[in-house]
């Protein structure tokens, strides 16, 4: 295997041990640089916030790395480059690319969950769901935590300075789950213009989002509801339809009770 055959490989995996390691890494990456943002929305001492910056900085160069890396890997590179994952990684690397990372700038920060989007694939075991199942409900849960702490970032970024209600991302995170939720206390509310934009395209992002995930849920339910409990000898899979004959997933002969 060619080097730039093996490093692909490894970008992708998650189930040999180095390839698994590889993405943890980078997943770890991801939280620890989101946290980073959230802390410095708080009165820290100076010392403290140069150390983050600096990590976070080591992080941001350990993402364009990785960045080249899956460009240098890619067999097509232009339907790489325009993939959805690679449109996500470009965001969150934006200031380094510009060589500045204050003002407008800042705001592609807080786009770095969305990096997570690559390791919520089928491979999520809940126990009593399927693999099926249980990869629709993370992409629910996954959602719904990225709109809100997403559009939070957004907001704070961009009313913090104006606005004293946001002082901390706490307040924005606050305001983000009762608008979202349609609780509506209305004691912290957006001033400007673009932070009343956000918040309305936060609202529609949930509205559109959310539903139809739900959607692809309840046709799962609907479906497992008629299927039985029938155990393949060959792979162990627990649930068939009723009428089937053969395990779907690897063939074997079904023994009905």
């Amino acid at each position: 295997m060619e080097l730039r055959e093996k490093v692909a490989f490894y970008l992708e995996d998650i189930d040999t041990p180095i390839g698994r390691g590889i993405n943890l890494f980078i997943t770890g990456l991801v939280l620890a640089s989101s946290a980073i943002f959230v802390v410095e929305t708080y009165n820290i001492p100076a010392s403290l916030e140069t150390q983050l910056d600096v990590f976070g900085n080591a992080i941001l160069l350990i993402f364009v790395i990785e960045y080249l890396l899956r460009l240098w890997c890619a067999k097509d590179r232009i339907h790489h480059i325009f993939s959805l994952f690679s449109i996500v990684d470009l965001v969150t690397i934006l200031p380094f690319l510009f060589g500045a990372d204050i003002g407008f700038f800042r705001i592609f920060r807080w786009f770095r969950i969305l990096r997570l989007i690559r390791f919520i694939g089928g491979k999520t075991i809940f126990g009593y769901v399927s693999s099926e199942d249980s990869a629709i409900v993370t992409r629910i849960l996954f959602t719904l935590i990225s709109i809100i702490f997403v559009y939070s970032g957004l907001i704070y970024q961009v009313e913090h300075a104006s606005n004293p209600k946001y002082d901390t991302f706490l307040d924005a995170i606050y305001f983000s789950v009762s608008t979202i939720t349609t609780a509506g206390f209305g004691d912290i509310t957006p001033n400007s213009q673009l932070g009343k934009l956000l918040t309305a395209l936060m609202l529609l992002t949930g509205v559109v989002l959310i539903p139809w995930q739900l959607g692809d849920l309840i046709k799962r339910f609907v479906k497992t509801s008629d299927q039985v409990s029938i155990v393949c000898s060959g792979c162990g899979l627990a649930l068939h339809d009723s009428d089937a004959q053969f395990c779907k997933v690897c063939g074997t002969a079904l023994k009905h009770s």
